[in-house]
């Protein structure tokens, strides 16, 4: 039997990408599962316009991406019958060839328990150019296997077994359009840098530093001209995929100031967020205790900062392993 394809994709005030993430899904799924977390914008109106969307609520103020995929995961095993499974976020859409590949034709045919693997397409900037990341495991031909994850940030999307078959994608892409907002992107890193620092309080700043600062470490020779024929043909559909609606109010930074405020500024010192004017932001929302936001670092926190940015595409180098190695074992940072 042909299995059901079904679209899993969490939204908290993601209306600025989700009316051409829909457009997109539209076009290959069966059914578009919108697990939406209190979005505050218009992202449920605009999800409650596309007839193939089936609207979940998330009703909790924590941030678990565990908890959120099982919700997803859940509902999509209420619809009967075989089952391919297809995690995106709201700004992540596949390249157009999703709908001739044969690649595609090989996942709707495969067996149940096999993983699916795509390649990241991630847009710069400039609308012109990309560059190209790892693959990850976002698709899932459903066998029922419970999906288990020890953590609540960057789990796998979908089940994996322990013994599952993947098959790794080449010709289908997806493109990433996080990176086409910069600065709203360096918000969310911020945000994500300190609920790495609460989740998990034994990760070292550096590490959090590496981890978060990964953009910073594409080099010109990774960065390739975007295909025109991506364009072209999600054009044809009426699918904009060059416009870029930016956020000037972030919801990232709102965040941020929240734990700023339950956590104390001294709690985050060792964390690359300063470079935005906390207590400037922090006027605007809570006039009475802006001197809480006042940036806790001392000139050694700076330069360490500095050096991390400065090598962060320099990972290679067997000195800098070192130099990262001897700020987390003897310096604790």
């Amino acid at each position: 039997m042909k299995p059901t394809i079904i679209c899993l994709t969490p939204v908290r005030n993601n209306a600025c990408v989700l009316e051409r993430f829909l457009l997109s899904a539209s076009l290959w799924a069966d059914h578009i599962l919108i697990c939406d977390q209190m979005s505050t914008d218009t992202s449920r109106e605009i999800a409650c316009r596309f007839p193939k969307v089936r609207l979940i609520d998330n009703q909790t103020e924590e941030y678990n991406e565990k908890e959120r995929a099982k919700l997803l995961i859940d509902e999509a095993r209420r619809i009967q019958g075989p089952r391919l499974m297809i995690a995106l976020d709201a700004d992540e859409i596949f390249t157009p060839n999703v709908l001739t590949s044969t690649e595609w034709q090989t996942m709707i045919t495969s067996e149940p328990g096999t993983v699916f693997k795509f390649q990241w397409a991630n847009f710069c900037p400039d609308l012109k150019s990309m560059w190209l990341g790892n693959h990850f495991p976002w698709g899932y031909m459903d066998d029922g296997q419970e999906h288990i994850s020890p953590n609540k940030m960057h789990v796998t999307r979908i089940p994996l077994p322990p013994n599952q078959k993947a098959l790794v994608l080449n010709e289908i892409k997806v493109i990433h359009f996080q990176f086409t907002d910069w600065k709203n992107m360096l918000s969310k890193q911020r945000w994500y840098q300190c609920l790495e620092t609460i989740n998990n309080p034994n990760k070292s700043a550096v590490d959090i530093f590496r981890q978060y600062h990964h953009m910073f470490a594409i080099t010109e020779s990774q960065i390739i001209p975007i295909p025109e024929a991506w364009i072209k043909e999600y054009s044809s559909f009426g699918i904009d995929i060059l416009s870029v609606n930016y956020q000037e109010a972030s919801w990232f930074e709102s965040q941020t100031l929240n734990l700023i405020k339950e956590h104390g500024a001294g709690t985050f010192r060792k964390l690359d967020i300063w470079d935005i004017n906390w207590v400037k932001q922090a006027k605007i929302i809570d006039n009475s205790n802006w001197k809480m936001y006042k940036d806790p670092r001392n000139i050694f926190d700076k330069w360490i900062q500095r050096w991390l940015l400065k090598t962060q595409a320099k990972l290679d180098k067997r000195k800098n392993r070192r130099v990262d190695r001897f700020l987390k074992s003897i310096l604790n940072y």
